[in-house]
């Protein structure tokens, strides 16, 4: 093979790369336009965005949730898009994760065979002189002529520089930040998101990077064309530079045409069965998410001083009769109803749990939206109420009741409720909150009792609480999926990524 040879699997990796990158750029415009305004603090105050894609206002003086920020994005352009998506930020998630593995693995198999080929020495530059020949050979095509490679050689200077910035800082930098903005990440290693800044400032910069890779592209593609198209073609394509040019274009178009259609079939599918598509996604995504997540204890140790000025709001409160009287009366009469899997039932007043061991913690919160907030939080460790419970060995899960009767706001059955893994709920940092900021508890924020656990996103830590369950199986339970936004709105139950 010469010098300007490329093996079969550089051909083949370059077109799995196009259509991953297509695919999580689509999937990732999807799940930012669930809340479209990137901050680089971690407190999201509105009016201190450094970029925004809403116009929509935060009116003062009246409470507002972050849903309303949800923007819709036409299907061309997000995954799966289009105008009020069905499940589109669960659908949206669970296509960005089952690719980002996907384009993971092929990044490492590409990296391995440039290791063990030699292939390397192609893109990783070997002399400092590289950089003033980029520079020139940017000039040249800043004076519009082409900037030809040194003999033998596949890239000139600049062409190889961009090459090895794509495959050895962009990429890798991607798959940080996209690290640094999971809480289960980010709780077990809080320095890890202090590398970027804040988990804000890392969402912003991954978002940057998609930029960045959408003009690598567009300017990749221009120097194919601007460079011969039938010869680059016959490179990338059939890795053979004598190829005829027949054969160039023809194969170039077959492998544009297989990224458009794998595009289209999975935005149709997303679109009209976002079930199949969070089941089956759900089979490959959530064994690998638990692996990586399940082992990582909250960490988190902020200080008051870190407290946001700002806390987004996720749901209005329960419309429902008996709360309101309950919120009422602080809270005066309600009791805590805990059953299932338990050696008896239990009833505990607000009272009786403040007079339990208690636990106060400094903790950002990680909406599965994009926003954060960091507040303190006091209140009963989980681990010590199920003591108190005395848990039967065949509890293997905890299902939390809300008073929010989602019939009553959002048009669709049952009452909100969440399922947690019993080895999650003994974490330190798991508790059912009673206190924010040192005090009672808000009714915006959950009052009179909320769940937190700090190494999952926060849908999963239930607000306006009325009752625990323990049980073996949570199947029977709602639709069966483990929880009112896994049920309706195609969530994942295993959110420590």
């Amino acid at each position: 093979m010469s010098q300007t040879d490329f093996p079969v699997w550089i051909s083949a990796t370059h077109f799995l790369n196009l259509l991953f990158l297509v695919l999580l750029a689509r999937s990732g415009i999807q799940i930012l336009a669930s809340f479209p305004r990137l901050f680089l603090d971690d407190g999201c105050t509105p009016g201190r965005e450094v970029l925004k894609f809403t116009r929509k206002p935060v009116p003062a003086g009246r409470l507002y949730q972050s849903l309303d920020e949800e923007a819709d994005v036409p299907s061309w352009l997000a995954l799966p898009g289009g105008k009020g998506a069905t499940g589109g930020l669960g659908v949206g998630r669970h296509w960005h994760l089952f690719v980002a593995i996907a384009w993971l693995a092929t990044g490492c198999v590409y990296v391995l065979l440039l290791l063990l080929t030699g292939e390397w020495r192609r893109i990783v530059p070997t002399s400092w002189s590289v950089f003033p020949d980029a520079v020139a050979a940017a000039n040249t095509y800043l004076h519009f002529h082409l900037a030809e490679p040194p003999a033998g050689q596949p890239y000139n200077p600049l062409q190889q520089l961009a090459y090895f910035g794509v495959v050895f800082l962009l990429a890798p930098l991607q798959i940080a930040t996209g690290a640094a903005m999971s809480p289960a990440v980010a709780g077990r290693f809080p320095w890890y998101t202090r590398l970027f800044g804040t988990r804000q400032a890392a969402r912003t910069i991954h978002f940057v990077c998609l930029l960045l890779f959408g003009a690598f592209v567009v300017v990749h593609t221009a120097m194919v064309v601007a460079h011969g198209l039938p010869k680059e073609l016959a490179a990338i394509a059939l890795a053979n530079p004598a190829a005829s040019p027949a054969a160039a274009l023809t194969a170039g178009a077959v492998g544009i045409a297989f990224v458009l259609v794998v595009n289209v079939v999975v935005t149709l599918v997303g679109r009209r069965n976002p079930r199949q598509t969070q089941t089956a996604l759900g089979r490959i995504v959530d064994p690998i998410q638990r692996v990586l997540s399940r082992g990582l204890d909250s960490r988190q140790d902020y200080s008051p001083a870190d407290v946001t000025r700002y806390f987004w709001v996720n749901g209005y409160p329960p419309p429902d009769a008996e709360y309101r009287r309950l919120a009422e009366r602080n809270f005066s009469g309600w009791t805590l109803k805990i059953r299932g899997e338990i050696a008896g039932d239990l009833e505990l007043s607000l009272d009786d749990l403040r007079r339990m061991p208690s636990a106060t913690q400094v903790t950002r919160h990680n909406c599965i939206q994009g926003w954060s907030g960091i507040a303190q939080w006091r209140g009963v460790p989980l681990s010590t109420l199920m003591e108190r419970c005395r848990i039967l060995p065949s509890a293997r899960y905890i299902v939390f009741y809300a008073f929010d009767d989602k019939s009553k706001t959002q048009g669709e059955d049952g009452y909100y409720y969440e399922t947690l893994d019993v080895d999650l709920a003994l974490r330190p940092q798991t508790i059912l909150a009673y206190e924010f900021n040192g005090a009672p508890l808000p009714v915006e924020h959950g009052a009179p009792l909320r769940l937190r656990v700090e190494s999952q996103l926060g849908f999963k830590m239930v607000k306006w609480i009325r009752e625990i369950a323990f049980v073996r199986n949570y199947r029977r339970i709602g639709l069966g999926y483990g929880g009112w936004r896994e049920d309706h709105a195609y969530y994942s139950r295993v959110v420590g990524i």
